[in-house]
Order: C-alpha cells, then sequence, then structure tokens
C-alpha cells in the first residue's frame, strides 16, 4: 500500500483540519467528497467537479463491476480516466449495497442476485481488492457486514467478527502499491462495540480508517455516541472518514469529533427533487412561493447557480418538467456543501469553529 501521509494543520478541540497525500495527489480536510455512483455524480460533468470544488469522487464498487464490469473499466485506464475526471478517486466496498439486497452471508464472503439481471454473484473480502485494484481508485476501502439498525446484540457482534476477520484477509491480498487501503470499523449504536471494532481495525494498520454503519435509520443523538467512541480510539496520524453522512448538522457534529472525509448521495437525491441546500436550511424550491422570487437559492453562496439563476427561473424549470432543473439544484447542492467544509476547515484554523458549529446545529439541528 501507499501509505497516506496524514498531516495535522490545526485543531480546535478533536477538530482537525488537515492535508493527506496519497500517491497522486492531495486533499485538504475536512473534505466532503461526492458520490459519483455509477461513474458520475447524477447530473453533473467531470467538467464540474472541480468548479463546485470536489477534489475527490467516489464510485461504487458494487455498480461498477456489474456495469461497465471492472476488466473493462481497467483496460479503459482506470476510472479517473474512463471519466474523464483527472482528481482523485474513492471505491467504496460495495458492502453497503450488497447488504441492502439481504444476500446470504457466510464467514468466507456474500452471495446476492444483481440488480440488473438477477445472476447470482458471489463476492469475498479478496475479491473485493481485486475488483476495487481493477477500477483503479486511489483510495479503496474493504469489504465490511453492515448490519441494519436496529439489530440484536449478537447480530451486531457478528458483523464486528466477520468485518475484523475480513479486513485482515483483504489487508493481506491487496497489492497495488500506488492505491491506498482503508480499514472500517463497525459496531452499531454501542461504545463498547465500536470501541472493540475500532482496535481490532487499528491492529492492522490501514491508511486510513471508515467509520460505517452510521445514518442507517437510528437518530443522531444515538448515532453521536457511538461516533464518539469509534474516533476516540483511531489514530490521530491516519484519515478518518465517516461512510454516507451528509446533512449538516451530522457533517459538523463529526467534525466536530475528529472525522476528516465525508461522502452522501442526499446532496442530488434532494436536487433532483427539488430541495435546495442553503444557510438559512432547506429551500423547497417547487413551492408557488418562489414563482416570482428573483433572489437565488441562497444569497450567501457563490455557486455559479447562485450568481447567475433565480428562485422563480429554477422553479419555472421543475413546473415545465425541464430536466435542468434537476442538474442546477443539484450542482448548488454540491457547491454548498463543499464550501461549508471549508467554512469549517477555515474556523478550526482561526479559532471559530465552536461558534461556526453553534451556527449551523442553529438551522439544522
Amino acid at each position: 500500500m501507499f501509505p497516506v501521509e496524514f498531516t495535522i494543520e490545526a485543531t480546535s478541540g478533536r477538530a482537525r483540519a488537515g492535508r493527506a497525500r496519497t500517491a497522486r495527489g492531495e486533499y485538504e480536510t475536512p473534505c466532503f467528497m461526492p458520490v459519483g455512483t455509477r461513474g458520475a455524480i447524477r447530473y453533473l460533468s467531470a467538467d464540474d467537479y472541480r468548479s463546485v470544488g470536489a477534489r475527490i469522487v467516489l464510485g461504487n464498487t458494487y455498480h461498477l463491476m456489474l456495469r461497465p464490469g471492472a476488466e473493462l473499466i481497467a483496460e479503459m485506464g482506470g476510472l479517473g480516466r474512463f471519466a474523464g475526471w483527472d482528481g482523485l478517486t474513492l471505491t467504496d466496498s460495495g458492502g453497503f449495497q450488497v447488504f441492502s439486497l439481504g444476500p446470504k452471508i457466510d464467514d468466507d464472503g456474500v452471495t446476492f442476485k444483481s440488480t440488473y439481471d438477477g445472476d447470482l454473484v458471489r463476492f469475498t473480502p479478496e475479491r473485493a481488492i481485486e475488483v476495487q485494484q481493477m477500477i483503479g481508485a486511489d483510495i479503496q476501502m474493504v469489504l465490511d457486514v453492515c448490519p441494519a439498525l436496529p439489530s440484536a446484540p449478537d447480530v451486531i457482534d457478528l458483523a464486528l467478527r466477520r468485518t475484523a476477520e475480513w479486513a485482515q484477509r483483504a489487508r493481506e491480498h491487496h497489492s497495488r502499491s500506488d492505491q491506498s487501503l482503508f480499514g472500517i470499523v463497525q459496531g452499531g449504536i454501542s461504545p463498547e462495540s465500536r470501541e472493540r471494532s475500532a482496535k481490532h481495525t487499528t491492529a492492522l494498520d490501514f491508511d486510513g480508517y471508515g467509520i460505517g454503519g452510521l445514518s442507517v435509520g437510528e437518530t443522531r443523538a444515538e448515532m453521536i455516541p457511538a461516533l464518539d467512541a469509534a474516533t476516540a480510539h483511531l489514530p490521530v496520524d491516519r484519515p478518518r472518514y465517516l461512510m454516507g453522512v451528509g446533512d449538516p448538522a451530522s457533517l459538523v457534529e463529526a467534525v466536530a469529533l475528529g472525522v476528516d472525509q465525508f461522502d452522501c448521495v442526499m446532496q442530488t437525491r434532494l436536487g433532483r427533487h427539488g430541495t435546495a441546500l442553503t444557510s438559512t436550511g432547506k429551500v423547497h424550491i417547487k413551492n408557488v412561493c418562489h414563482a416570482k422570487d428573483d433572489s437565488p437559492l441562497d444569497v450567501a453562496c457563490t455557486c455559479a447557480v447562485c450568481r447567475r439563476h433565480s428562485r422563480a427561473y429554477i422553479r419555472h424549470l421543475f413546473q415545465t418538467g425541464e430536466p435542468t432543473a434537476a442538474r442546477l439544484v443539484s450542482y448548488h447542492n454540491v457547491a454548498w456543501t463543499i464550501s461549508l467544509m471549508g467554512s469549517m476547515r477555515a474556523a478550526i484554523a482561526n479559532g471559530s469553529f465552536p461558534a461556526l458549529r453553534e451556527r449551523v446545529l442553529g438551522v439544522w439541528g
């Protein structure tokens, strides 16, 4: 593995502003990583990625290995070249998508039906590594077991054990020296289980650490103690990645606990249905009150959409079924979230993070 060199540049309590260097480039933290599930962020082009401020874009191993296939992506030069994106890429293991399908799980791996053609697919920790090495992302994730919440303690314990065993198998199977590998902490909402999983995972000495199995049905009040327990037992010199979390309140709370990077599909999912994220909360642009509103989605936002288009215009596009409407709000939501992370980074550096956290929670908490 190529070790991610992580440097902490400023702190505010447990919140960190850092810089992570991979084999192909670096990224600043805290950071938000937009999700390009099938090789593209929904409604955005590769040219858009950098213009919204993205440094890393995610690809989904589960979907990409089924279509177009990891072999084809490898033949085309890897995910970044295939997608026309010259920034960094990260692939999740596909564990969450696989387990949401209700697969047959055993100690060796999982068997599930493809959502595309119904064929049975076998996935193991070793196969997850092989597929991601073909896809060629700068950072890949180990295959983990992501239990639903709530689940019985014995289900959580079994998931934790398998996650730990699979992480070791993945660690041993990984062979690309230019590709970093992150382990994953599981454990449900139990602080004790999260601590135990964190210790098991860090003993394997990964380049960074994902925190999975949260934001899957539990409340934020249940999530925070579990997240607190996990981050408290992760090494300070490696990036910490809270997987699948992107709502502003959870972002600022997680940063306060020392999390460095995030991903979520919420930004584009809300965008294509007409909901914008703003400094004053959610704006449902389809509402009639915006029919004659000449203001931007967010007067405090400097993204290309807010500089050019009015709420009235975007509402008109939704009302007439114009696909550009979903693109504009999705673009804004991604840019707005990345800007929020930049504000957190600056606040950590200048000592104003507690005040920023209070403001964000006042709107989104």
